[in-house]
């Protein structure tokens, strides 16, 4: 018996993945002046998302405000010459997702939070996002296997 989620259980997750760059992107254009779960909420008032999305959507955006800061450290200290607030507000958020669910969602393996995140930005990002989110989370996978993103 498969651990995996089903075909349709992936998709959900997948698209989930993209409504939460759609509330990130919100929030962040919005000079985060509200909260990710205000931008949660006045999203999901103006568009529809299909209720299998809502619950892995709602634990992202949880999963995120929760731990944002050592979800940004993690990732500051994985970019070598860059800094998050210098980023593109695609790649900043895709490498948020990616070290979130990295980071705080243990029943998810890591590599499909990198894969997952790899074609998110090949589809929303620049020429050299993909290669750039896959090398960032890919250290920052390397770097929770070590310990060091570990909560004090």
């Amino acid at each position: 018996m498969s651990r995996s989620p089903a075909p349709r259980g992936r998709r959900d997750r997948s698209r989930s993945r993209a409504w939460f760059l759609q509330v990130h992107y919100r929030w962040e254009t919005e000079g985060e002046s509200g909260s990710m779960p205000e931008a949660l909420a006045v999203t999901m008032g103006e568009r529809t998302v299909a209720p299998a999305r809502v619950r892995y959507l709602e634990r992202l955006v949880r999963a995120f405000v929760e731990d944002r800061g050592r979800i940004e450290d993690t990732i500051a200290s994985c970019m070598d010459n860059w800094r998050l607030d210098r980023l593109s507000v695609m790649d900043r958020g895709i490498l948020r997702l990616g070290a979130t669910e990295i980071l705080c969602l243990p029943d998810l393996p890591a590599k499909v939070a990198i894969q997952e995140a790899v074609r998110l930005a090949e589809r929303y990002g620049g020429a050299d996002s993909p290669r750039f989110v896959n090398g960032v989370l890919d250290a920052v996978y390397r770097s929770s296997r070590s310990g060091r993103t570990r909560p004090a």
